[in-house]
């Protein structure tokens, strides 16, 4: 894929990049049924459903055990404040419920507030509990750590201790994704010489903003980088773009402003 690449292009690798995400409050089985459905289109499924650990074990039972579409969850969700134990439990749970991939919030007050070992702590445990085949993405919730050093460190941290992806956002906060907190994470994974990826969350809404972030990781990582196991989207609105785009729809929708 170049950087170069038609909207139509663009939209289809972004529909397999993401993550379609229904972490709503008021979230039900039926809205999970529906989730599963637009999950599987016309033109390809999506990477993954990211849904709450309470309806994995439905969504395991929708898509079956074979099917492309890899079912993530969330846990220390969204506080990121739940004790060490409290969190394997989730994890454990969630994993025997049928999750293939475990989104963690770390504690990222603790790390504002200078703690930089609940941090390791969390994400080490959380780690061996997903053992060998479930994928751990860390949420740094940038918008809340704001600064550069902080986001820097998170990034470095979750890195060390093992985690697949790094993860912008809860997409619960004011400010989510930003292309800001991206260029630093994706330039902290390069750093790092570990393959690691990256997952923008909250705020890509349009393929116009998809492309954003993939000219990004490209300059950066090069754009064979671009692919499920090193980039995703969690977003709950990307995929009517991204359908509109692909089935010659043009999309109107400009860029989200950061």
């Amino acid at each position: 894929m170049t950087l170069e690449a038609s909207n139509r292009q663009l939209a289809s690798l972004a529909l397999s990049l993401l993550d379609l995400t229904d972490l709503s409050d008021d979230c039900t089985p039926e809205a999970i049924e529906a989730l599963c459905a637009r999950a599987r289109t016309p033109h390809g499924p999506v990477a993954a459903i990211c849904i709450w650990p309470r309806f994995v074990r439905q969504a395991r039972g929708i898509l079956g055990a074979s099917s492309p579409v890899r079912i993530a969850t969330v846990v220390n969700f969204p506080s990121g404040e739940l004790t060490v134990d409290d969190v394997v439990a989730e994890t454990t749970t969630a994993i025997a419920d049928g999750a293939d991939e475990i989104d963690l919030v770390i504690p990222y007050r603790a790390l504002m507030a200078g703690d930089e070992q609940a941090v390791r702590e969390m994400i080490r445990a959380v780690r061996t509990a997903c053992g060998e085949t479930v994928v751990l993405k860390t949420i740094l919730e940038t918008g809340e750590l704001k600064e550069r050093g902080l986001i820097r460190n998170a990034s470095h941290l979750a890195i060390q201790e093992g985690a697949d992806f790094i993860k912008t956002s809860t997409g619960k906060v004011a400010v989510n994704a930003t292309l800001e907190a991206a260029d630093i994470m994706l330039t902290a994974i390069r750093e790092s010489g570990r393959r690691v990826g990256f997952k923008p969350a909250g705020g890509v809404k349009t393929v116009a903003d998809a492309r954003l972030y993939l000219t990004l990781a490209a300059t950066i990582h090069g754009p064979d980088w671009l692919m499920p196991s090193t980039f995703r989207f969690g977003a709950s609105g990307l995929l009517g773009d991204i359908l509109s785009i692909i089935e010659g729809r043009e999309s109107l929708a400009a860029p989200a402003a950061y």
